[in-house]
This record gives structure tokens, C-alpha cells and sequence, in this order.
């Protein structure tokens, strides 16, 4: 007997239809050209269906690209920071520089300037998680002795992803893997100078 998927399983289906569709749009248009239209025409679903889930274009690819991020960008720990922060770090520049998720983060950062709730949303669905993480990520090392007791974590996240974005929304060239490795070590040095 065949049966019927249930509704939930329909909902996933059509939620990743419209994720790829956002993404697949975003490359091949550009993250302003991109419509809640288009999306649901490319999905095969309503505009009623994605107004339903998300407010606006900009939330539908904020999901998408947060989905990705995390995946490409894990707190492993080694237990050698710098080896981990390394190819966290570089995880970050290798999703930023490919369409469509460097356009699309892009598109989505110059938005939320005037779209308070997708500002929001980027605070609370992406950037406060991965600082919480981040600065997890380096108490264990803090626990490990690697860095010292005292250090300003939450500062040493946003000096380590400061220069990822800085030069990812200039659309200056990505960093290679010995500008990210010049980066980490630079940030560690920080920390375990005189005064922290």
C-alpha cells in the first residue's frame, strides 16, 4: 500500500526546494535581482508558502547560507588551537568566496541596514551562536593552557572574523591559507601578550 507523505515531510521537501531555489537564483542573477516571485516559481510553491516560514528574501537566504556555514565551519578541537582556528578560519573564506554564498551574504549584510528585522535575525540566527561557539571554543583552550586566564575572548572573535568580512564586503581578495595562518597567529600572540 502506498501512502501519502505526511505534512511534515512535505514542509521539509518544499522548505530545501526553496533554499536551493533562493541560492541557485542568487547566482544566477545576483543576490538584488532575486524576488520572493522567482522563488516560488523556481520552487514550485506560493508566495503564501515562503511568507509563511520567512519575512522576506533576505531571511529565506540568511537561512540558506547559515545552513551552510555551519556545516563548512566546525569548532573541532584538537586540542591545538591555532591548527584548529586555522582550518576554522579558512572554512569561512572558502564559503564567502564562492557564489553563491559570498553574494548572497553579502547582499544579505547590505540589506539589514534598513531592514531592522532582518538584522535581528542575523544577530540572533547567525552571528550571536558562532561568537558563542567561537569563544567556547577558545575557553577550552583557555582550560587547556593554551591561551592564558584572563584573555578577552569575545574580543579575540571579532579580532580573528573582522578581517573575513572587512575584506569580504569590500570585495577585496580572499585571504590564502598563509594570510589566514599570519591572521590566527597574530590574534593568539595578542592574547598571550603582557597585560592580558
Amino acid at each position: 500500500m502506498i501512502t501519502s507523505p505526511s505534512s511534515l515531510r512535505r514542509s521539509e521537501r518544499s522548505r530545501r526546494a526553496i533554499l536551493r531555489a533562493s541560492l541557485d537564483l542568487c547566482t544566477e542573477r545576483g543576490y538584488g535581482r532575486v524576488t520572493v516571485e522567482a522563488i516560488a516559481a523556481r520552487a514550485g510553491v506560493s508566495k503564501k508558502t515562503i511568507y509563511r516560514w520567512w519575512p522576506s528574501k533576505g531571511a529565506v537566504l540568511l537561512e540558506a547560507f547559515a545552513d551552510v556555514l555551519v556545516d563548512a565551519t566546525p569548532f573541532v578541537d584538537t586540542g591545538d588551537i591555532g591548527a584548529d582556528l586555522r582550518a576554522h578560519v579558512a572554512g569561512a573564506v572558502r564559503v564567502l568566496s564562492v557564489p553563491p554564498f559570498g553574494p548572497a551574504y553579502a547582499g544579505i549584510l547590505s540589506e539589514l541596514h534598513h531592514d531592522d528585522t532582518l538584522a535581528r535575525a542575523v544577530r540572533e540566527q547567525l552571528v550571536d551562536p558562532r561568537v558563542e561557539e567561537a569563544v567556547g571554543r577558545l575557553r577550552g583552550a583557555q582550560d587547556q593552557g593554551q591561551i592564558p586566564p584572563g584573555a578577552n575572548l569575545p574580543l579575540a572573535v571579532e579580532m580573528l572574523y573582522g578581517p573575513v568580512y572587512y575584506r569580504h564586503v569590500l570585495g577585496k581578495p580572499v585571504q590564502d591559507e598563509e594570510t589566514v595562518a599570519a591572521l590566527v597567529d597574530h590574534v593568539l600572540r595578542a592574547l598571550r601578550a603582557p597585560g592580558y
